[in-house]
């Protein structure tokens, strides 16, 4: 009984590591990382910056729809949040280090739509006025 219970165990644990190499890479999958956007500064096209990408969001198939920008206020006092397509902001390096362009003002962002995060739905939402 010892011996079949052993062997099972054995199979089962197997075949439970084969399933995780399985799920392994060799090597990074294409792509690009979140870490381009996430936390880097915004600038207009007269190279201001005019906020700073707080967030990245992603459809339910993975693919990035839009960036949650955070404008206005002091050392993140009085920081708004507002959405923008992902594909309105364009990246390119420059001296080591990513910078995102918005064909936009700070101006045209502080009047936008607010945008708060709701820890239950995990979700952005309009903010309350």
């Amino acid at each position: 009984m010892k011996k079949t219970f052993s062997a099972a165990a054995i199979i089962l644990l197997g075949a439970t590591g084969f399933a995780a190499a399985q799920t392994m890479l060799s090597s990074p999958p294409p792509g690009k990382t979140v870490t381009k956007y996430y936390k880097q500064s915004v600038y207009d096209s007269a190279k201001d910056k005019i906020g700073t990408v707080d967030d990245v969001v992603l459809n339910d198939s993975g693919q990035a729809t839009g960036l949650i920008i955070g404008v206005g206020g002091f050392l993140g006092a009085g920081e708004k949040d507002v959405a923008v397509a992902f594909n309105a902001v364009h990246a390119e390096m420059k001296d080591g280090a990513w910078y995102l362009t918005l064909d936009t003002t700070k101006e045209a962002l502080k009047s936008a739509p607010g945008l708060t995060f709701d820890k239950e739905k995990t979700a952005w939402v309009p903010a309350k006025s």
